[in-house]
């Protein structure tokens, strides 16, 4: 897949699921939940002990979903990411290590900001990523957005289930969710329900 391609998928999920897990074989479990429920869009993070030999084996098991690496704040990350296959990668912050490490390579970076002038200077390179995204809500997105007309906004951190469709409602290109999806008593099912209130 190329860029557009990729950046599309990842619009169409509505969904991106964070999954920030103690140890490499729960990030691979989780996904392999997610991705057998129907989620064909992944991130997993590199504060994850393991995370580059995790995204290596999924990629190897399912070439065709899109899989992102996410905390990714250094340029060494960055090709260790690309290195283990994935499709996109994701800061928390500005990071311009990380943006200068995938410039020529035309892949997707998510880059994280808080402020309208970080947001804004992310969305005018791509998707960009609220982080984080609890401290304002639904509200503040918004907001930002009013400001930035045609941004793509990824909203992330501390996000629950249930309140994913407000954010959708405000204007998010996909809303990432971590903690609460991994930690539901039926990750599938609650998957499920995400993909229904998202279409």
């Amino acid at each position: 897949m190329d860029r557009v391609e990729i950046e599309q998928a990842i619009g169409a999920a509505r969904v991106l699921p964070v999954l920030r897990t103690p140890d490499a074989a729960g990030a691979v479990k989780a996904a392999e939940t997610l991705l057998d429920a129907g989620l064909n869009v992944i991130e997993l993070t590199a504060t994850t002990p393991g995370w580059a030999d995790a995204l290596a084996g999924l990629r190897r098991a399912h070439p065709a979903a899109v899989l992102g690496a996410g905390t990714v704040t250094t340029a060494e990350d960055a090709r260790r990411a690309l290195d283990a296959g994935a499709d996109f990668l994701v800061s928390p912050y500005p990071a311009e290590a990380v943006r200068a490490a995938v410039g020529e390579t035309g892949t997707p970076f998510l880059e994280g900001g808080f402020t309208p002038g970080e947001v804004a200077a992310a969305a005018g390179r791509g998707i960009a990523k609220l982080f984080p995204a609890h401290v304002g809500g639904p509200a503040y997105l918004r907001s930002v957005l009013a400001v930035l007309p045609g941004a793509r906004v990824v909203p992330t951190g501390g996000i629950a289930l249930r309140d994913v469709p407000a954010y959708l409602d405000a204007g998010a290109y996909a809303v990432g969710v971590g903690s609460d999806l991994v930690k539901a008593p039926d990750p599938a099912k609650a998957v499920r329900e995400l993909i229904e209130v998202a279409k």
